[in-house]
């Protein structure tokens, strides 16, 4: 059974929680990703905020993304998985808050990402089918 570490793709960047949700929105169209965690100054995980947090939160809402910052956006504790967890582990977090990225923590830092897609290229397709059906089943989160 493969671990976290393993199913991740490494080299997840984060944004600054000081930094703007412009500054969010370039450095993922740069990396060509939908997400990006959030870390402190202590360089460990306080959020993750996406393209559509970015659209629906702040720019539908009339905010400036010049000026609002990840900070702003972050809500709640952030969803996390251990390096050394199973992948039914991972699976169980991804479907029970309803999350399609999930951030691997090693030693209190930030070594990866799991997206749908890595789920999909690593777990056998009966696992990949099922988190699928229960994500997309699910009502949007807002």
């Amino acid at each position: 059974m493969a671990k976290a570490g393993d199913i991740m793709h490494r080299g997840a960047e984060c944004i600054g929680e000081d930094e703007t949700l412009e500054m969010a929105a370039r450095k993922m169209r740069d990396m060509r990703v939908g997400s990006l965690p959030i870390c402190g100054n202590d360089q460990r995980l306080h959020g993750i905020i996406t393209d559509r947090d970015i659209v629906i939160r702040c720019v539908a809402e009339g905010g400036d993304p010049r000026a609002t910052t990840a900070r702003e956006l972050a809500q709640g504790t952030p969803v996390w998985v251990d390096a050394q967890a199973s992948e039914d582990e991972v699976l169980r977090l991804m479907e029970q808050h309803q999350i399609r990225r999930l951030p691997v923590i090693d030693n209190h830092r930030l070594v990866g990402m799991i997206s749908k897609a890595d789920l999909a290229t690593h777990l056998g397709e009966h696992k990949v089918a099922q988190y699928t059906d229960r994500i997309y089943s699910a009502p949007p989160n807002l």
